[in-house]
């Protein structure tokens, strides 16, 4: 019998390490959260591993201005998210794409826009309640890896992705990876001068670019054009205007509209022209809620990018507008940002 037992010990190992092999591949976890943190709305979303949402719930981010609040109704979001797909041992770990947020320290650090100021250390935070790994990224980051995964910018190694909303945003994809930079913080074309002691921005300087491309700056050259004129406009019966409201007008023809997107559209292009001159990219997405003007921001962009850019660049980059969407792509690109985190968990 012991001979037996003996001749069969090859069989018994092989056995064993399937067996064991088995047991691995049922605890390899197989989904992740994204999250996506804007000034109105918080989603988060469980994502498979084939870029699947399987689940999704929001809550109004303005509503929680304390971030300890904030932090808690997230945490507890997450885990009603997870219980009802499979639990802590279904989920490997949480991506969060936010404004002014650090990949490198998993912080919000000091954003112009947001109610928390000061440096947030979210990622820590949110580890320390949920038991589970979390990488944070800037919103354009990962707005950049939702694009280079799952949308317009899918199989391009160069470019660089521009979202313009409350804020300007961007992320650079230089040879196929994003360029963060030495402290995290690469891409903030939004805060380089482009009016020298121009506007007020945000961040506290003067002249920035989102100072005049963004939702405020776009309103302010509208109150702007509006003052220095007297020809008439629909947008002067428009009480609390926004980019839409001006964008709409434009389709009815409104001059004065137009040329607000005109005039906001030289300068972005102007400051691309700088960016790509400097980056040399195979494209800029366009992303956020403004690049829904369509032609009245994208054509006079594009015409004085093409005027200020340097020469051998001129001509080779696709401007190109996000045709995915917004709260789909946020959540997939930080489900990217969870599925590259290093696993961490209390409960393996």
């Amino acid at each position: 019998m012991c001979k037996d037992l003996h001749g069969n010990e090859k069989m018994f190992i092989f056995v064993a390490r399937n067996l064991k092999r088995r047991m691995d591949q049922t605890t390899i976890k197989k989904k992740v959260i994204g999250v996506d943190i804007s000034l109105d709305e918080t989603t988060c979303a469980v994502v498979d591993v084939r870029g699947n949402v399987v689940a999704r719930r929001s809550f109004p981010t303005e509503q929680y201005p304390d971030i300890g609040n904030f932090v808690a109704v997230l945490s507890d979001t997450i885990a009603e998210l997870m219980a009802g797909c499979g639990g802590y041992e279904a989920v490997r770990a949480v991506g969060i794409g936010a404004p002014s947020a650090n990949f490198l320290t998993g912080c919000i650090e000091n954003s112009p826009n947001m109610p928390w100021k000061g440096v947030i250390p979210l990622a820590a935070l949110l580890r320390d309640r949920l038991g589970l790994a979390v990488a944070v990224g800037n919103n354009a980051y990962v707005m950049a890896l939702g694009e280079h995964a799952f949308g317009c910018a899918h199989g391009m190694k160069d470019f660089i992705v521009i979202s313009l909303g409350s804020g300007l945003g961007s992320c650079i994809f230089s040879n196929g990876r994003p360029h963060v930079g030495y402290s995290g913080f690469a891409g903030e074309i939004g805060h380089t001068c482009i009016v020298p002691k121009g506007r007020l921005c945000g961040c506290g300087k003067s002249g920035c670019l989102e100072a005049y491309t963004a939702a405020k700056g776009i309103v302010a050259t509208a109150c702007e054009l509006l003052e220095q004129s007297d020809r008439p406009s629909l947008m002067r019966d428009i009480d609390g205007l926004t980019p839409k409201k001006i964008a709409a007008c434009c389709d009815q023809g409104d001059a004065l509209a137009i040329q607000v997107f005109e005039t906001t559209g030289e300068i972005l292009g102007r400051g691309l022209a700088n960016y790509a001159s400097l980056m040399n990219p195979e494209g800029i997405i366009f992303t956020g809620g403004i690049p829904k003007a369509g032609k009245w921001l994208i054509e006079p962009a594009q015409r004085s990018f093409e005027e200020h850019v340097f020469h051998n660049v001129r001509g080779k980059v696709k401007f190109l507008t996000s045709d995915l969407d917004e709260r789909e792509r946020d959540v997939l690109g930080a489900s990217v940002l969870a599925w590259d985190v290093k696993e961490y968990s209390l409960f393996k």
